[in-house]
């Protein structure tokens, strides 16, 4: 029987000491019986979609993303549409949608996931045609992902530092927000469309969110006194979030975020500037994907 090709998609920029680590796993932990390998790394922003695109035309059964939420949408775009599997290695900041997939943050623990071969239809969401796994959103949170790429250091800690210090600066915004052909309009300090549970760090925006069911979540964070933030990071945390009263939580399939002045979103935590009006759709197992 002729074994399944992996191709490992590394970004140089996670340092010597991790690709060691990484391939110290593969040689250890990766069932070579079941598998063929071979890793190939990123040398330019966006080059993990074209490595991914290459790996599924040359027949890869399946690309492994080794980062977090935006190395993953990196390699996703790159498969849709391909048939080639997803699989995943944490290894970024946040590692949002690994978290919402039970993926283990553990290098050789991941592995194992893979030779175990579970496989299941991702949903992916489409924010004016550009592909998120996991989340999508205007406002605050775009602010942050922004502020986040920006600084020389990463983790839990610095990204605590900025949601708090711009917590307190952020002013709420006017929103006419369309789910399903139901209109709102909303000042809210944050607006987030999910398909994953969490930004990352188990901050979970949307905890009820599931990956397989063909909707979107919309999470409103309407103006709250900013006293009340710390609450709101703790319900986060701890999954109740959608039960403050200053939260409103909505499904559907199709969702119109605008305001005139909007110029910046994020999509898995990666910000860019966009359009004054953003139309957000669900595509149901788009991507199949190797969980646990």
């Amino acid at each position: 029987m002729s074994k399944k090709h992996l191709v490992f998609i590394i970004n140089p920029k996670s340092g010597v000491e991790r690709q060691k680590e990484i391939r110290q796993g593969i040689d250890s932990y990766l069932d070579k019986e079941k598998y063929s390998f071979e890793i190939r790394h990123t040398e330019f922003a966006k080059h993990g979609t074209i490595l991914a695109h290459e790996a599924s035309k040359n027949g890869a059964y399946a690309v492994v993303a080794v980062g977090g939420d935006g190395s993953v949408n990196d390699v996703v775009q790159g498969l849709l549409g391909t048939g080639t599997l997803l699989a995943i290695i944490p290894k970024g900041s946040g590692n949002g949608m690994a978290r919402t997939m039970g993926i283990p943050l553990d290098t050789n623990e991941a592995i194992k996931v893979i030779n175990k071969g579970n496989v299941v239809a991702m949903d992916v969401g489409f924010a004016n045609e550009r592909a998120f796994i996991s989340n999508a959103g205007v406002a605050f949170d775009a602010l942050v992902s922004k502020k986040f790429a920006k600084s020389e250091r990463r983790g839990f800690m610095m990204y605590s530092w900025l949601v708090t210090k711009y917590m307190w600066l952020y002013k709420s915004w006017d929103w006419e927000i369309t789910i399903d052909g139901r209109k709102i309009t909303e000042q809210a300090f944050m607006v987030n469309v999910a398909n994953g549970q969490q930004f990352g760090y188990n901050f979970k925006i949307a905890p009820m969110a599931s990956y397989t069911d063909g909707l979107l979540d919309l999470i409103i964070i309407r103006r709250f006194p900013k006293i009340l933030g710390g609450t709101l990071v703790v319900r986060a945390m701890n999954g109740t979030i959608v039960n403050s009263p200053y939260v409103t939580h909505l499904k559907g399939r199709e969702i119109t975020i605008s305001n005139p002045a909007l110029r910046l979103m994020q999509t898995d935590g990666d910000a860019h500037v966009c359009e004054n009006i953003i139309s957000f759709r669900i595509e149901q197992g788009a991507q199949k994907v190797i969980i646990p």
